[in-house]
C-alpha cells in the first residue's frame, strides 16, 4: 500500500517507475549541491537573501522535473515550454547571476538523470573555477576607473557648444555631452559629460584645466554607471 502512494495514475508496465529511495537520494544530493553553490556565490559577492535561496533550491527543482519526465518526449517538450515562460528575476540580473543560475540548472539536470558522481564532480570543478575567476581582477578595476561622468557648471554667457572640446581631446579618448541643464535661476548651465580617460593618473590635471575654463565654478566627477553593459 505505501508503494502505491508514489505511483502515477498513468503508469503502465512499459513505464519505469522511480523508487522512493532513488528519488530521495537524487533530491538530497541536488539540495547539497545547491547549498554548496550558494555558499560559493556569497564569497566576495553582493547578494540578496532571495537570490541565494533560489540558487540553493533550483538544482532540486530541476532534478525532480527531469526525473519525472523520465524519457517522455512529449512531457519534456511541455516542460521546456513552461521553463521558457518563467522569469527568475523581476529585475534584470548581472552576468554573474545568470551564470550561477545556469550552473544550478546544470547540476540539477545531471542529478535528475541519475549521474550523481558526475553532478558532484561538475559542481566541484565549476565552483572552483567560479572562485578563481572571481578572485582575478582581469583588468576590470583599471577599465572601470577610466570611465567617468563630469558635471561642469558654466556661466550663462559662455557658449557650451564645444567649449571644452580641446581639453577633452587632450585628456580623453572619447567624450559625449549627455545633458544640459539650467541652474541657479537660469543664470548658469550644468553640463554632464560621459568621458573615457586616456590616463587615469592625469585626472586632477584635467580638472584644473576645466576650472580655468569655467571660471572656477563647481565641477564634480563620479564613476560612470555601467550596469547596462555588465552583460
Amino acid at each position: 500500500m505505501p508503494e502505491q502512494l508514489f505511483q502515477g495514475l498513468f503508469d503502465s508496465d512499459l513505464t519505469t517507475v522511480i523508487s522512493v529511495t532513488d528519488f530521495l537520494l537524487c533530491l538530497g544530493v541536488s539540495l547539497v549541491l545547491g547549498l554548496a553553490m550558494s555558499f560559493v556565490y556569497m564569497i566576495r559577492t553582493r547578494y540578496t537573501k532571495s537570490f541565494v535561496v533560489t540558487l540553493a533550491l533550483l538544482p532540486a527543482v530541476v532534478c525532480v522535473v527531469i526525473m519525472l519526465v523520465n524519457g517522455n518526449v512529449g512531457t519534456g517538450v511541455a516542460v521546456a515550454g513552461a521553463f521558457s515562460l518563467v522569469r527568475f528575476r523581476s529585475v534584470p540580473g548581472t552576468a554573474k547571476e545568470i551564470c550561477t543560475l545556469f550552473l544550478a540548472m546544470g547540476a540539477g539536470l545531471i542529478t535528475g538523470m541519475g549521474y550523481l558522481g558526475f553532478a558532484v564532480l561538475f559542481t566541484v570543478i565549476m565552483c572552483a573555477m567560479f572562485l578563481l575567476y572571481n578572485c582575478l581582477d582581469l583588468g576590470a578595476s583599471k577599465n572601470a576607473a577610466a570611465y567617468k561622468t563630469f558635471t561642469i557648471t558654466i556661466p550663462e554667457d559662455l557658449d557650451y557648444t564645444g567649449v571644452f572640446d580641446d581639453i577633452f581631446q587632450k585628456y580623453t579618448s572619447a567624450h559625449e555631452l549627455a545633458c544640459v541643464k539650467t541652474t541657479n535661476m537660469g543664470s548658469m548651465f550644468r553640463l554632464t559629460y560621459y568621458v573615457t580617460l586616456r590616463d587615469i593618473s592625469r585626472e586632477k590635471e584635467m580638472i584644473d584645466d576645466l576650472r580655468c575654463r569655467n571660471g572656477n565654478l563647481e565641477i564634480s566627477v563620479s564613476k560612470q554607471e555601467t550596469t547596462v553593459s555588465e552583460l
